[in-house]
């Protein structure tokens, strides 16, 4: 008899998960209280760049650390005209060290870190752009690298 109990416990929590497991799959995002998992891209506002001023603890010892977070946007390491039209929007960042003709694409929501930047002025462009690298918009970084220390001074 309790082996029957058992048999018969387990068909009941049998089925009453598979009833739940039915029930959830059959809820709209409208009955669930939210919105749909994916927005289209036409109703998802602007992806923006927010860029910090380098730490000063490290630009003191010549280290340039330049922290920065976008919104409406997530970098990765995607690219391709495919890729642009994924929701929420995808991108990288292009970074550009004092108007060097060369620019990198930083893919990670990681610090920047420069190190042996010459004592002086020096500006950070970076732009935020899209996965076949289109431009959406960019934030100036402005510091100044100050004299380096005493040659017993290591910079990191």
């Amino acid at each position: 008899m309790p082996s029957l109990l058992k048999h018969l416990a387990a068909a009941a929590a049998v089925i009453a998960g598979a009833s739940l497991c039915t029930m959830a799959g059959a809820q709209t995002a409208s009955e669930a209280g939210r919105p749909a998992a994916v927005i289209p891209l036409a109703s998802e506002p602007a992806p923006k760049l927010i860029a910090y001023a380098p730490l000063p603890d490290a630009l003191a010892r010549g280290v340039v650390i330049i922290q920065h977070r976008t919104e409406n946007l997530r970098v990765l390491p995607v690219f391709g005209k495919e890729a642009v039209a994924v929701s929420p929007h995808l991108g990288h960042i292009h970074v550009t060290v004092d108007d060097w003709k060369g620019t990198w694409a930083h893919t990670s929501t990681d610090p920047l870190i420069l190190v042996g930047l010459t004592p002086g002025p020096h500006k950070v462009l970076l732009e935020i752009a899209d996965p076949s690298h289109k431009i959406l918009g960019s934030q100036t970084v402005s510091f100044t690298v100050p004299p380096k220390q005493g040659p017993s001074e290591h910079a990191h």
